[in-house]
């Protein structure tokens, strides 16, 4: 493959690597007359084979934001990132709204290709929204915003049998094309792509497992939940408790995904690191996907567990199915999510009955939910 740069070797070639210096050219131009600094990118396919996830486990910075977001039963589909170039932050009632706005300014100024790849290919923001608008109160949140959007340096997508690389970078009134080729250059250098680690399966040292709070505590939480229930006063309540895992040696974040990936194949597995933090899970809960004016969600509520036996396994689900509260528990959020896609929606539709989605230990309802957006 022809090249740019050597230190480029592997990733862009030369004709990216050419489109690139044109882009960064006329960024700079522009942000020498505005004195504002201006956003460049190219995107290439690169070989279908790499992971991007273990790209950006393997070649994040200590200190940098990171990102992963995969769904393996979905032909594979991937994205994942590394490195800034713009950060985006808001917090607050309206946070979502301002920082959509925010983030249309920049994609629309920015001089990148138009992504014909995979989804999250090309020109993208990633990062994480708090439930709470001021984020999280726990000190174990601190560096994570109440809404953050992280324009990377590098990010990888992956669907439909391709994978494509997105390069970008922030040209400021006072650098040179030469400088920033070579920060490019040099970041793409980075890149590497092994197979994620292996979790260790008897590791050496001790193992700790606790409970900020006493198990009292927890019980007397369902009690007051029920209460209110019982008194008309809400719903229906999720309850979370806090378990900690505390390691003789710091946690392997790439074995940590690889072990979730391979046990929850049809979950979104994902991580948003920031510096050495990293949030991560695995959750078959889909919050939004939104596809030009045509969004679509999953109401799950209700669950039962499963069983290696197949045929029991069918019987849990066929009890779940029939379980009266927990169609009611299912209804509730479908209600709840249609009433809030409704203000903002042509229509909202749901399925009539909900269905059975099973994941690798759990089975839950539910009931998928589109809406047409309106303009």
């Amino acid at each position: 493959m022809a090249l740019g740069l050597s230190s480029a070797e592997g990733w862009l070639d030369a004709r990216s690597f050419a489109r690139l210096e044109r882009r960064v050219g006329d960024a700079l131009r522009r942000a020498r007359a505005v004195g504002v600094p201006q956003l460049a990118g190219v995107t290439c396919d690169v070989d279908p084979g790499v992971d991007p996830t273990a790209v950006a486990v393997s070649s994040r910075r200590g200190d940098e934001e990171w990102f992963c977001l995969e769904q393996p039963d979905r032909e594979g589909y991937a994205v994942a990132a590394v490195g800034s170039v713009r950060v985006l932050e808001e917090d607050g009632p309206h946070r979502f709204g301002v920082l959509a706005r925010r983030w249309s300014g920049v994609a629309a100024g920015a001089f990148a290709d138009a992504s014909d790849g995979p989804p999250g290919s090309g020109l993208v923001a990633l990062g994480g929204f708090a439930f709470a608008p001021d984020g999280g109160g726990s000190p174990r949140w601190h560096g994570f915003a109440p809404a953050s959007l992280v324009v990377p340096e590098v990010s990888l997508a992956r669907g439909r049998g391709r994978v494509s690389l997105t390069v970008n970078a922030e040209a400021a009134p006072d650098d040179t094309v030469e400088d920033l080729l070579a920060r490019v250059s040099a970041r793409v250098a980075e890149l590497r792509s092994p197979a994620l680690p292996l979790l260790d399966p008897a590791p050496a040292g001790e193992y700790r497992v606790v409970s900020p709070m006493p198990p009292s505590h927890y019980e007397e939480a369902v009690a007051r939940a029920v209460e209110r229930i019982r008194a008309g006063e809400l719903e229906k309540i999720v309850l979370a408790r806090d378990v900690e895992v505390h390691a003789p040696v710091d946690h392997d974040l790439g074995a940590v995904l690889g072990l979730l990936r391979e046990a929850f194949p049809s979950c979104y597995v994902f991580a948003v690191g920031r510096g050495d933090a990293a949030f991560i899970a695995a959750s078959p809960e889909l919050l939004v996907r939104r596809d030009g004016a045509r969004a679509s969600t999953v109401g799950l509520a209700g669950s039962s567990r499963r069983s290696a036996d197949p045929a029991i396994d069918e019987h849990l689900g066929e009890q779940l199915l029939q379980s009266e509260k927990d169609r009611e528990e299912n209804a509730i959020v479908v209600r709840r999510i249609a009433r809030a896609l409704r203000p903002v929606s042509v229509w909202v539709t749901a399925a009539p009955e909900p269905s059975l989605v099973r994941v690798a230990n759990i089975i839950h309802l539910g009931t998928p939910i589109r809406a047409q957006l309106a303009a």
